[in-house]
């Protein structure tokens, strides 16, 4: 009965982010990226290729092998749970992570806690380099936002790494924007609740 439910609670990439706030569009199509990128119990510490980190002081930054694929040979720095790479990281920590300084040299010692790891990526998204993902996704378009996001995350199904979720991610996008929107609903309808409460109460 709960699989009918929440069939999500099985896909452990899709737990909960650990950032609080922010858009509940943006924060499921997190949470659908990290379904097909690092599907695993502990997203936020996965390396490319499945191996973990222990500490998350910083981005890891290990190349690990590539086995198949067309990268067959080559290895990546991707690590974490949006797979980033430790370029990419770099790059976005400069702008984005709440303890950056005005010396862009400072991200490589940036924490790569999960916290950063969800600020850095919701604020990426942000970019109009994409073309205003939120606006599209409130107009219901996850296949085209998809598209656009597989040249930077080639496993979400228009990439050159198609895998076993990549098919199913639109209807996992679907059940993580329902459990946002509930969760974004849920603290106004509680403070409603409580002033219903104080109302009542007063002589």
């Amino acid at each position: 009965m709960l699989w009918l439910w929440r069939p999500w609670l099985l896909l452990p990439g899709t737990q909960p982010l650990v950032m609080a706030g922010g858009d509940p569009y943006l924060r499921a199509l997190m949470r659908t990226i990290s379904a097909s990128e690092s599907n695993v119990m502990r997203p936020y510490h996965v390396l490319y290729g499945g191996d973990y980190v222990g500490t998350l002081e910083r981005h890891p930054n290990r190349c690990e092998s590539i086995g198949q694929g067309p990268n067959r040979g080559n290895c990546s720095t991707a690590a974490g749970r949006y797979q980033l790479l430790y370029s990419t990281w770099l790059e976005l920590a400069a702008r984005y992570h709440p303890e950056r300084t005005d010396d862009a040299l400072d991200a490589t010692g940036l924490s790569f806690a999960p916290v950063y790891q969800d600020v850095v990526v919701h604020a990426w998204l942000q970019e109009g380099r994409w073309g205003n993902l939120s606006a599209q996704l409130r107009q219901g378009r996850i296949q085209p936002v998809l598209r656009r996001l597989s040249g930077t995350w080639t496993s979400l199904g228009y990439g050159i790494e198609n895998n076993s979720m990549s098919r199913e991610l639109p209807r996992v996008y679907r059940q993580m924007l329902e459990d946002e929107l509930a969760n974004a609903d849920a603290p106004a309808e509680s403070t409603k609740t409580k002033g219903r409460a104080t109302n009542a109460a007063r002589p």
